[in-house]
């Protein structure tokens, strides 16, 4: 399996999955840290990819996503953005009804 449908692959296992910086035990950088603290507190279960021990992964995302940075947060397959979009979205209170819709079905 090459890169790409690896990547795919990982964005389609799981309703939430969030490629970061090391894990949700040992985030990397206080971005991943904070993205993973806003899930934890939310209840709602998630997939992680480390992309420090993937740099395949690490190189290929941005270019797929077309989003630059990490970490980078995908709910039902689709991006929804890094650490300051999810850290504004549950302050606004939109993240919480978004986990639920993606975990209705």
């Amino acid at each position: 399996m090459n890169t790409l449908e690896r990547i795919q692959n990982e964005i389609k296992a799981d309703k939430v999955v969030i490629f970061m910086k090391g894990t949700p035990q040992a985030p990397q950088c206080g971005f991943s840290a904070r993205t993973v603290e806003i899930f934890k507190g939310l209840g709602y279960p998630f997939h992680s990819v480390d992309i420090l021990a993937n740099p395949d992964i690490r190189a290929i995302l941005p270019q797929v996503s077309n989003w630059p940075t990490f970490p980078q947060v995908f709910v039902q397959g689709k991006l929804i953005g890094g650490c300051d979009i999810v850290n504004e979205m549950n302050e606004q209170g939109e993240l919480k009804p978004l986990l639920e819709e993606a975990f209705k079905s």
